[in-house]
């Protein structure tokens, strides 16, 4: 899914040292990073980690305190004027008192290249509410129609704040089957998202933000490597020493539950060892790497603690 970007490539979106201030709270902090070609990338954080305002700064509708955002070599305005960019949000409303077809079809005829009305509602799965007026709309099928207004045109680069947000399990599989064909015609696909196994199943980069800072970047298997611990699991028979569990070595996080045991440690073979070295016999033992979920908290409460 992902292209290579070569040294001479212009990057579709360059940050350069880019801060934005509300009062006394720095919402973005001297954010710097690019997206290339062909890129499928999840943007994630805690609330308040500044993704809101970084979208609204790719896309022109904030401007930067100071350093620069450049979308395709150009200013944000420039790119999106050129239809090179197309966006979902979550602010802002829909026009209402209006049919599905009709928006659908006023979005695709203010697009410089622009893709035919049918076509779009097909892709955006509303063909069957296209005559549906926009305000009777249930919020999963509201957020396929933003998602078609995003794509009336031939885009670069797509941007989806909290896309799937409303829609149920089906929906989703079908927006991200979308999504992936979009990326697959060298679309570059940039979305911010609560849902982790989204990230983890869709993105070929993962960002993490946290108090307006880039935090990591990588693929989400270098994410969950850079929170440094595995999961241990096992069951127990009897009774246990729940303080001598809690005070095994290299321990992150505990929990016991009834006669289930789940650990999340540092060095899960000296965790182990030590477990055995209670004289308990575990059963049902695993040892796994982190979801991208469990690494993304591990991650965001590390650097919490660094700046407490």
């Amino acid at each position: 899914m992902t292209t290579t970007a070569t040294a001479t490539t212009t990057p579709v979106v360059g940050f350069d040292q880019v801060s934005k201030t509300y009062g006394s709270v720095r919402a973005v902090d001297g954010l710097s990073l690019e997206l290339h070609p062909g890129e499928t990338v999840a943007l994630l954080g805690p609330n308040g980690a500044g993704k809101s305002t970084t979208l609204d700064l790719l896309l022109g509708l904030k401007h930067a305190d100071s350093g620069s955002v450049r979308v395709f070599g150009t200013t944000p305005r420039e790119a999106i004027v050129a239809g090179r960019v197309g966006a979902m949000l979550q602010s802002g409303g829909l026009m209402e008192e209006v049919t599905v077809a009709e928006l659908v079809r006023l979005a695709c005829a203010l697009h410089p290249k622009r893709f035919k009305a049918d076509d779009v509602l097909a892709r955006a799965g509303i063909a069957q509410i296209a005559d549906r007026k926009v305000n009777k709309l249930s919020g999963g099928q509201a957020q396929r129609v933003r998602f078609a207004l995003a794509t009336a045109g031939d885009s670069d680069l797509i941007v989806l704040d909290e896309p799937t947000t409303g829609m149920d399990v089906s929906a989703r599989q079908a927006f991200w089957a979308t999504m992936r064909e979009q990326a697959d015609q060298g679309r570059t696909v940039l979305f911010a998202t609560h849902y982790l196994e989204e990230a983890d199943a869709i993105a070929d980069r993962v960002l993490v933000l946290h108090r307006g800072r880039l935090l990591a970047d990588g693929t989400a298997a270098e994410i969950k490597a850079k929170a440094g611990a595995r999961r241990v699991s096992f069951d127990l028979e009897g009774e246990f020493d729940q303080a001598a569990l809690r005070a095994l070595p290299f321990l992150t996080s505990i929990d016991i539950s009834g006669q289930t045991v789940r650990i999340q440690s540092s060095d899960a073979d000296a965790t182990v060892h030590a477990v055995y070295g209670l004289g308990v016999y575990p059963r049902n033992l695993e040892v796994a790497g982190l979801g991208l979920e469990q690494a993304f908290v591990a991650i965001t409460e590390a650097e919490e603690a660094k700046q407490s």
